[in-house]
């Protein structure tokens, strides 16, 4: 690409935080029966973090690449994408590896079979001829490493929808609409193993909350400023918010559930997260629109010391949620194995949010030290040019 053709984003740090935030509450969400878990999103309202990285994700490759492949820059971008796409492909391959040897090797320390049960793990420690090459193919996932699949497969044809979206986004966004009406109407979703078994998050339903969120980037998010500018559309969003969290009050406390009519049962549940109910896709929506509207672009508090972890911790959220995965996992060791204090339990979960921490700002230092090394083809072509006779 040309140097006048480049590119100029400006990084908005409001999309680092909440991925920051959502990877502390992912790391949390991972650590069964936390009393710290309550402070996550799950426990208040239809949607979770997986909304909020799914929509994150979209929304930089509709606001990146969009005009990158608008200025007629297609192989650039797809190169930058499928590259993207493969260092997370190559991540996960080696988050599942070692996350499989460190539930092994705690299932033989311990001789307890129950993580191996738990993480569903026991058919690969049985049969790892077969199931590496299930997990190859992304159709073997032990527990928690179902996201980056999905992540993968929505980068990997990024490129291809963005081609549409530059042209046609209105009819770009249509017809992802009517791919997730008959994906939950046909039950389509990919394979996994075991057979007759599908993907946890379906890719066929999760890409419309990306393609809307590519939407949004191209431009889409200004088109319909006005209607989230308005009192009728904050009031709605404001009201399902709230029956939201009064609908998940009801699991937690019974006396809450006998108020809620049989009638309007039968309409909310099962709330399905695999093919992203409506009332999930929904709630985040209302989610969305309160937060751009309250917090602008230029919120000073994006730039504060009290906010600078969870900002770090987006900026590098691939190795921040790998990591994330292990601290989940030992912290759940840690209190099944030795104790389940409430105060044992808040010194393990801040632990782990620390170290999180602690490897972002390592990670965040290293960026800043400068690269003094040039490329091979740079050095070549720069001999050319200084011989006679070549430019």
């Amino acid at each position: 690409m040309a140097e006048q053709d480049k590119v100029s984003i400006e990084r908005d740090l409001r999309l680092d935080l909440f991925r920051g935030i959502g990877l502390w509450m992912i790391s949390l969400d991972h650590i069964p029966h936390d009393v710290v878990s309550w402070l996550t999103l799950r426990n208040y309202g239809f949607s979770d973090a997986a909304e909020f990285f799914v929509f994150i994700s979209g929304y930089l490759a509709g606001f990146i690449y969009g005009p990158i492949i608008k200025a007629g820059h297609f192989l650039a971008a797809l190169k930058r994408l499928w590259k993207r796409a493969m260092e997370m492909y190559v991540a996960h391959i080696m988050l599942f590896l070692v996350f499989t040897a460190q539930i092994a090797r705690t299932v033989r320390r311990f001789d307890n079979p129950l993580y191996e049960d738990e993480f569903n793990v026991h058919n690969f420690l049985l049969h790892p001829d077969i199931l590496i090459g299930q997990a190859l193919t992304l159709r073997y996932k032990p527990v928690n490493l179902d996201v980056l699949p999905l992540y993968i497969t929505l980068i990997a044809t990024a490129p291809f929808m963005l081609w549409a979206m530059v042209r046609r986004p209105n009819l770009t966004l249509l017809a992802s609409i009517v791919l997730y009406i008959f994906a939950r109407i046909f039950d389509w979703n990919f394979a996994s193993y075991p057979p007759g078994s599908t993907w946890y998050f379906n890719p066929f339903a999760w890409q419309m909350l990306f393609i809307f969120a590519a939407w949004c980037g191209t431009g889409g998010a200004n088109r319909i400023w006005p209607i989230i500018q308005s009192r009728l559309a904050l009031t709605t969003a404001l009201l399902w918010i709230l029956f939201a969290f009064l609908v998940v009050m009801s699991w937690h406390f019974a006396i809450l559930g006998a108020w809620i009519p049989a009638w309007l049962n039968k309409i909310i549940y099962p709330i399905d997260k695999t093919d992203l109910d409506m009332f999930r896709f929904t709630h985040f929506l209302a989610l969305a629109l309160v937060v751009s509207r309250y917090v602008p672009h230029n919120w000073a508090a994006l730039s504060s010391k009290w906010l600078r972890p969870m900002v770090m911790c987006g900026q590098h959220s691939l190795p921040i949620f790998c990591f994330g995965v292990f601290l989940s996992f030992a912290a759940h060791w840690v209190l099944m194995q030795y104790t389940r204090g409430v105060w044992e339990q808040l010194v393990i979960s801040g632990a782990g949010i620390l170290i999180m921490i602690g490897i972002a700002w390592v990670l965040d230092r290293a960026d800043k030290v400068p690269d003094l090394f040039v490329d091979a083809t740079e050095i070549e072509g720069g001999k050319a040019a200084l011989e006679p006779g070549k430019a």
